[in-house]
């Protein structure tokens, strides 16, 4: 049977993301301004070309599917990955720490520029608009952060998980990894992430942490032509 998580794009931007939703039954994306993520509802030319639509001349867009993935005419691909989707196995306990806060909108360029340093995937300035964040601070400066991104009906991708280079080593992202895994389990979902298949390193310590892997979807970003 279908899994929710199968798809989790389409699934996101139909369930708890509907509101976010550009576009249509045949193809959705979430604005540009926020996520480039988009999903056409199958294969058909009907959806793909539903799809081509919703981007504009040199806008991106990226699509992460279980299957082989199928452009719409008028695209090129400009990046190609394999993605593992682990999801907790437990439930996470939520945790308290003095130097975790909740992140907010005057918040957002500090985490743009650190997940541009750090690049732990698709961010933009309006990544708050997806779920919240929090983050460490030292001396009034962001040092690491982690939040919230897809939401699909008792699931929440936990995402922007990343540290500031001259605080690696310290323990930050373990411990930001606990406390959003633990507000994600307090709020009634189940946490589940994506993370790089050649990044064995990061899925090794998500499985120490109580994460199983569940299987690989494929991760296309594409652009489309002027």
């Amino acid at each position: 049977m279908p899994h929710i998580l199968d798809r989790p794009i389409w699934n996101a931007l139909q369930t708890e993301h509907a509101g976010l939703a550009e576009g249509g039954a045949l193809a959705r994306r979430y604005p540009p301004s926020i996520v480039p993520f988009a999903a056409a509802s199958d294969n058909s030319s009907e959806s793909l070309e539903a799809l081509a639509k919703l981007a504009a001349a040199g806008e991106v867009m990226a699509l992460v599917e279980p299957e082989a993935i199928v452009i719409p005419d008028g695209f090129d691909i400009v990046g190609e990955a394999t993605l593992v989707q682990m999801i907790g196995s437990t439930p996470h306990a939520e945790i308290s720490d003095p130097r975790i806060v909740r992140l907010t909108e005057t918040d957002a360029a500090e985490m743009l520029a650190l997940a541009q340093l750090t690049k732990p995937g698709p961010f933009t300035l309006g990544a708050q608009k997806l779920g919240a964040f929090w983050g460490i601070k030292e001396d009034g400066r962001l040092i690491a952060m982690g939040g919230q991104r897809l939401r699909q009906t008792g699931f929440t991708e936990l995402s922007g998980l990343c540290t500031h280079p001259d605080f690696q080593g310290k323990g930050l992202g373990k411990l930001m990894f606990r406390y959003v895994a633990g507000q994600i389990a307090a709020s009634g979902a189940t946490t589940y992430l994506h993370v790089n298949a050649i990044n064995s390193g990061a899925i090794a310590l998500y499985k120490a942490l109580g994460f199983e892997q569940r299987w690989e979807l494929n991760l296309r970003i594409i652009k489309r032509r002027p």
